[in-house]
């Protein structure tokens, strides 16, 4: 699907905001010929500082001009086009006088969209977004080859900062968030995704209402020549798909829960697919190295968003065995005697360490524990069930937890005071058949910078493991 690109060169052209997004737009602009000057509100910002950032991304940064501080009127009077970083709310007093001015207000991804070529699967939602779009960039590479697929976005790469390289041939898959959909208009991706909407992000929308719209405006310019995928699970998405007209795009599902006429779903621990022509295995979940319903909703979107772009199924496949999942969410790490590890060093919070223990599929040793954010660990103790055999415990938190664990009758506890000491307890204390998680429901300071460090070491030790075998 081809889209018209539109031609910037000499205009006047206010990027607002100055983080990464702002810097890969202001560069992406001089590059197409306009004339962008970065701002950004924040005073105790240099421009010797901004400059230095640009300097980085690379050349032709040179044309850029920089402001810091006030926005003046005669500033806001002698652009053409205001583009807003995505952390920058849409309904803010500089924001809204350029929007009285007459200025039209574009998002770096419609700007980027604006700026590039060839096809665009956008994938939006609440949650699973990141997994779905890592997945859907795989299945695209094997497709189509490296070469041709960029994957960016919310995900981590801003698409402006591709969007030039791009030609006819490319395929960008997508993560796009709300803050992104605020300020789209002609951007008009071939396959969008919603994977569920839950609240989130109340204080940037305000209102459940205007979330659900923002969201939803990602199949806004979409035709009867596009896919849409939804999660049948999602009682907002089931109104919304209810509501697509037949001038739209053509609606798909997806179900962790029921079977459905057509689209995607999971029965009796199998991925299906139903179509015109039947009812089809794609794969079953055992052959899958990322666990869990949610991820198994992720893995349909992705899948169906590969079908709609004609890949055959004997590929997809393919993929599928090989994706170890997002690097420190339920991260399939390796198996080693018989023990299977996983990293969900991302799991900083007990909501999200619940999902985890809920994933997994053999008798698991779990390591917990870390920096004390005032958090109740009671839900997490009683997501154990028959699945958690022994909890190894480190950090700030480890007394806290065992006396709650103790409290709801978990007695299998050990505390340990180093990590090294925690992955050789794990390690004593697993059998063949079992796995061991890292899933530590707090955050990681104190031991590490962040949680991605965490999640590094935690590789390193089973790498160190596997190769002393």
């Amino acid at each position: 699907m081809e889209h018209e690109k539109t031609d910037l060169r000499g205009k006047q052209v206010l990027v607002f905001g100055a983080g990464r997004s702002g810097i890969a737009a202001s560069m992406l602009l001089a590059a197409c010929g306009a004339c962008p000057v970065l701002y950004d509100g924040n005073e105790s910002l240099t421009e010797d500082a901004v400059r230095a950032q640009l300097h980085q991304a690379g050349e032709g940064n040179e044309g850029v001009g920089i402001v810091i501080g006030a926005l003046t009127d005669s500033l806001i009077a002698s652009v053409d086009l205001c583009v807003l970083s995505p952390g920058v709310p849409v309904d803010i007093d500089p924001v809204n006088r350029i929007r009285n001015a007459g200025v039209t207000i574009w998002g770096e991804v419609e700007l980027a969209y604006c700026l590039s070529k060839g096809e665009v699967l956008a994938v939006t939602g609440t949650n699973g977004k990141t997994t779905t779009v890592t997945l859907l960039g795989e299945l695209m590479k094997r497709f189509a080859g490296q070469e041709r697929v960029h994957v960016v976005g919310n995900i981590g790469i801003p698409y402006t900062k591709v969007a030039a390289a791009t030609t006819e041939e490319s395929i960008c898959v997508a993560e796009i968030s709300s803050f992104q959909l605020e300020t789209t208009h002609a951007f008009h991706p071939h396959v969008s995704v919603i994977t569920n909407i839950t609240p989130d992000h109340l204080n940037r929308h305000h209102t459940m209402e205007e979330y659900i719209r923002v969201k939803e405006r990602i199949a806004e310019r979409q035709t009867d020549q596009d896919v849409l995928i939804l999660n049948y699970e999602d009682a907002v998405l089931r109104e919304f798909g209810s509501r697509i007209p037949k001038t739209g795009p053509r609606v798909v599902w997806f179900s962790s829960a029921r079977t459905l006429d057509r689209g995607m779903y999971l029965e009796n621990d199998v991925l299906k697919l139903a179509d015109d022509s039947g009812v089809e295995d794609v794969i079953h979940t055992d052959e899958l190295k990322i666990l869990g319903a949610h991820n198994y909703e992720n893995v349909c979107a992705a899948v169906l968003s590969a079908l709609a772009m004609h890949m055959p199924l004997d590929q997809i496949r393919e993929v599928l065995r090989a994706f170890s999942g997002v690097e420190h969410r339920i991260e399939f790490v390796a198996e080693v005697d018989g023990v299977c590890y996983y990293n969900d060093s991302k799991g900083t919070n007990p909501d999200a360490a619940i999902k985890a223990v809920q994933a997994m599929k053999r008798p698991t040793v779990l390591i917990g524990g870390g920096y004390d954010k005032d958090s109740s660990y009671d839900t997490w103790i009683e997501s154990f069930h028959e699945k958690v055999k022994a909890l190894v415990l480190v950090g700030a938190t480890k007394e806290k937890i065992a006396r709650c664990a103790k409290a709801h009758g978990f007695e299998n506890v050990r505390l340990c005071e180093t990590f090294e000491e925690c992955f050789d307890t794990c390690v004593a204390l697993a059998s063949p058949g079992d796995a061991i998680l890292l899933s530590p429901a707090c955050a990681s300071w104190g031991m590490f910078k962040d949680y991605e460090e965490r999640g590094r070491v935690f590789k390193q030790l089973v790498l160190k493991r596997s190769q002393m075998k």
